[in-house]
């Protein structure tokens, strides 16, 4: 597996805090595509947007004109994040990984201790998190109270209900 750094993203309106953000190539790749269709389809269909507004009259008091214009400069603002996030990309391999604490790529297996329930989660970037496909933020609660853990320690996280112990049982990548 290979991941990617880069800095400050805005990911499908999910803000990333600025720093190191760590990305797989699958989500390099879904970034280029996203610039391509946005420098390509989303640029031509802005641009007929405004054209077909120009040609309703006086652009002083065309809704639909300001509108397209306002849609453009959101746009262009999406092609300038993204275009910024991959030129300062850097990319690490998963032989980089340290599993012998728990660091962002890792797949964790760990045990409530209150009801003995095992789930296996891999931490990853916000970018990436989705809880359905087992995919935790390494900024969630539970991800920042994994991280740095060893197998055989307990995490600590605080939750609305209270504090949740897991037991880290095993670390892989």
């Amino acid at each position: 597996m290979e991941a990617l750094i880069f800095f400050s993203y805005n990911h499908k309106n999910k803000q990333v805090m600025s720093g190191i953000n760590y990305v797989t190539k699958e989500t390099l790749d879904q970034m280029m595509n996203e610039l391509t269709i946005l420098k390509t389809k989303g640029r031509a269909e802005i641009a007929r947007a405004i054209s077909e507004a120009r040609e309703k009259g006086d652009l002083k008091e065309n809704a639909e004109y300001d509108a397209a214009k306002e849609a453009q400069g959101i746009h262009e603002a999406k092609i300038a994040t993204l275009e910024s996030a991959i030129a300062t990309s850097r990319i690490v391999s998963a032989d980089a990984i340290d599993t012998s604490k728990v660091s962002i790529l890792c797949k964790v297996t760990i045990t409530n201790t209150a009801n003995k329930k095992t789930v296996t989660y891999q931490l990853v970037s916000e970018t990436e998190a989705d809880l359905k496909a087992g995919k935790i933020s390494v900024t969630s609660p539970i991800g920042k109270g994994l991280l740095g853990k060893q197998v055989g320690d307990v995490a600590e996280v605080q939750a609305p209900n209270g504090v949740i112990k897991f037991k880290i049982d095993s670390i892989s990548v």
